[in-house]
This record gives structure tokens, C-alpha cells and sequence, in this order.
């Protein structure tokens, strides 16, 4: 008699494995559709404004009929929809689209419906063709990017000068800022910054990449000031550098936001050993971009060229240690709350272009405060550049 052959048995899926997929899968699919009601949203209300600005354009020409007209289909769409449509925010809704009116063509290019044509439609029919109209991605130069929400947009609203809301609009989607963060790097001046310690090439967009086989130097992506309002410091006289260093633990999210773009978290107290002796680097940094270890050395008061010769010791030790291949330089940033004249030039504009110095601000500036601290940072790098044409 022939024996059948026994069944193979098929291993179950372990129900662990099978639960995180189907968590991903569920959770992919809710984000896709609140990036979706971000965007359809977003564009409504820019919509609205145009339709609002359209109105008063064509409208009487008398004191009030713009008050008026608002207040009417206010409390027409309240008493349709409930909250959410005061006079106020039908005017933000205008305001909205007078500050990017640009996108227009963007939205609506040749051959399609467009405000200027004069010729909207009341069945908000719009919003389809904008979609056919933009490509896939996030691409900020078509439209507007569904990683951002109304909320972003209000406060990019604010910021009068264009050139810095775009900056931000752009930063924000591509580092997943959230709206506070947002209105902190904004109220920080983060573009100003960037623009005064190394011009408009640190405003490169999709994260200030290479451009032509252009190299990402340490300087475009490290700020001078630094500023660290979040990690609410003393009065200097009562802090010590393991207080600071604490700080920036408690507070790291906002530490590496601070930082820029492509920063991780590596050590604290990272010790490197030299045949007897034991060193201790502050913290450690690496930087996707940069592709490079970033040291961090935390002083108080001024600088001292003992303190810039420690940092060049730590940058070698550590390259010789732990560089793996594939990655560039190792760089040190001594982190300080005065930065002397001389110092500063020594440790930015030496041979050694490994070793940067930043003054970190414990508070937020005004911008009074900012421009003389820039004015200040770019008289250091001038007064080198013009002693070293003198040598």
C-alpha cells in the first residue's frame, strides 16, 4: 500500500509581525488623508480670499461695503456650517491670498481656469483641476505643500519680508516642523542668521544641497549666534558648563532643531582615551548632510587659544578613533558665552578649517539685538580677512 505523503505544515505568520504591518498600513493611509485635508483645505481658503478679493475689487465703491459684505456671508456660513467663519477670518482668508497670489499660475497655468479670467466657479470645481494641474510630491513651487497646515501658513502670513517666507515655507515642509516650531524659528530670526553668516548660498532649497557638484561646507549649515531661549539658563554668572550641558539634554528635540538641518544625537561625555590619559567631548553630533562627526565643547565667558588647541586634540583623537571610511572631516564647535575678538578670528579663520567658535544667546533677541550681534560677527570676519592681506 502506498503511503501518502504527510502534509507540510505552513508556519503561521507570528501575529506580533503581522499586527505591525497592518498598524503601518493603517497608519500610512491616515496620514495620506490628513495631508490630503491639509492641502484641500489650504487651497479652499485661498480660494475664498481670491473670491473675496474679487468681490470687493468689483464692488461699491463707498466706506464699509467691504465690513459689510464680510459680515454678511459670515453669518451666512455660520448659520450653514457653525463656527469657523467669523469676520475676522474671512478677512485672514483674504489676507491669505494677497500674500500668495503669485501661486496663481502655479495653480491655474495657460489653458486653464484662472482669476484673472474673471471666470470662477461657484461649485468650488477648482480644487480638482488644481490637483490634475500640480504633479505628485511636495514640491513647494507647485502649489502648496500638503505637509503644511493652515495654521503654518498664518503664521508664515506674518512674515512681511518675501524672500524669508518662502525660506520658512520651504524649511517647514521639508524638516517636518510643526507650527510651533515654526513661529520659534521665526521669532529667532533663523533666516537672517543664515543669510548673515554666509549669504543666500545657505538658502539653497530641498535643505540647501549641493548645487553642480558644489561641496556642503561645515559653515553653511552652523550658526553664530546660536540661539537657546528653550533651555531656560540662569543668569550667566550662576551657570556652570554640566548645568549647560544638562539643559541641552532635557532639551534635545529643540537642541537639534537649533542646530539646523541633518543633525543625530550621538554621545554625551564621549571618552577618548590617549595612552594614559583620558579625555571627555562634551557632546557629539553627526550630520547626514555634512557626512561628518560634529564635537561640541561648552565654555563659559571668553574663549582662550588653550581652549581651541583642547578642541583641535579632541577633533584628531576622535578622527583617528572613530572615522569610519566614507566620511568627511571630523569638525569641533566651541559653544561660548562671550567670544573674544582674537579667538574668534583664530578659531573661524586659521589654516584649520575644522574648528568653529558660536556665541549662543540665552534669550530670544529683538532684532535690534540680532542685527548689532551679526554687525559684530561680520566685523570679526572683516578685520581678518584684512590682517591676513596685510601679512
Amino acid at each position: 500500500m502506498q503511503m501518502s505523503k504527510p502534509t507540510r505544515k505552513i508556519p503561521a505568520a507570528h501575529p506580533n509581525a503581522l499586527f505591525v504591518r497592518v498598524v503601518s498600513i493603517l497608519e500610512q493611509a491616515r496620514g495620506n488623508v490628513v495631508r490630503a485635508v491639509n492641502t484641500n483645505m489650504v487651497l479652499a481658503y485661498w480660494l475664498i480670499g481670491r473670491e473675496i478679493v474679487q468681490e470687493l475689487q468689483g464692488g461699491e465703491a463707498r466706506a464699509g461695503y467691504g465690513n459689510k459684505l464680510i459680515e454678511e456671508l459670515s453669518a451666512r456660513l455660520l448659520e450653514r456650517y457653525g463656527k469657523g467663519f467669523s469676520s475676522p477670518v474671512l478677512w485672514s482668508y483674504r489676507q491669505f491670498y494677497l500674500v500668495y497670489a503669485g501661486r496663481d499660475k502655479i495653480l491655474f497655468p495657460a489653458g486653464r481656469e484662472s482669476a484673472s479670467a474673471g471666470n470662477l466657479s461657484p461649485t468650488g470645481r477648482e480644487l480638482v483641476r488644481s490637483r490634475k494641474s500640480r504633479p505628485s510630491g511636495d514640491e513647494l513651487p507647485h502649489g502648496f505643500s500638503p505637509q503644511l497646515t493652515w495654521s503654518h501658513y498664518r503664521a508664515l502670513m506674518r512674515v512681511e519680508n518675501v524672500a524669508a517666507r518662502d525660506f520658512y515655507e520651504r524649511e517647514a515642509a521639508d524638516c517636518g516642523w510643526s507650527k510651533a516650531q515654526l513661529e520659534r524659528q521665526i521669532h529667532s530670526f533663523y533666516y537672517d542668521r543664515i543669510v548673515a553668516n554666509r549669504g543666500e548660498q545657505g538658502l539653497l532649497p530641498d535643505g540647501r544641497e549641493r548645487l553642480a557638484g558644489e561641496r556642503v561646507e561645515p559653515s553653511h549649515l552652523l550658526k553664530s549666534p546660536m540661539v537657546l531661549e528653550f533651555l531656560g539658563l540662569p543668569d550667566a554668572h550662576e551657570l556652570h558648563e554640566n548645568k549647560l550641558e544638562q539643559a541641552i539634554i532635557d532639551n534635545l528635540q529643540n537642541f537639534l532643531l537649533e542646530l539646523g538641518k541633518g543633525f543625530s544625537f550621538v554621545a554625551r561625555q564621549k571618552h577618548i582615551r590617549f595612552g594614559d590619559d583620558d579625555f571627555y567631548v562634551d557632546l557629539v553630533f553627526y550630520n547626514y548632510i555634512l557626512k561628518c562627526f560634529l564635537l561640541i565643547d561648552l565654555k563659559m565667558g571668553k574663549l582662550t587659544h588653550a581652549d581651541v588647541g583642547q578642541m583641535d586634540g579632541y577633533v584628531r583623537l576622535y578622527e583617528d578613533q572613530f572615522k569610519i571610511p566614507g566620511d568627511n572631516p571630523t569638525i569641533g564647535l566651541l559653544l561660548c558665552s562671550d567670544k573674544s575678538e582674537a579667538v574668534a578670528k583664530y578659531s573661524i579663520l586659521n589654516e584649520n578649517k575644522q574648528i568653529f567658535a558660536s556665541k549662543y544667546l540665552p534669550n530670544l533677541p529683538t532684532e535690534e539685538q540680532l542685527r548689532l550681534e551679526i554687525e559684530r560677527e561680520r566685523h570679526l570676519i572683516e578685520s581678518a580677512l584684512e590682517d591676513r592681506a596685510g601679512e
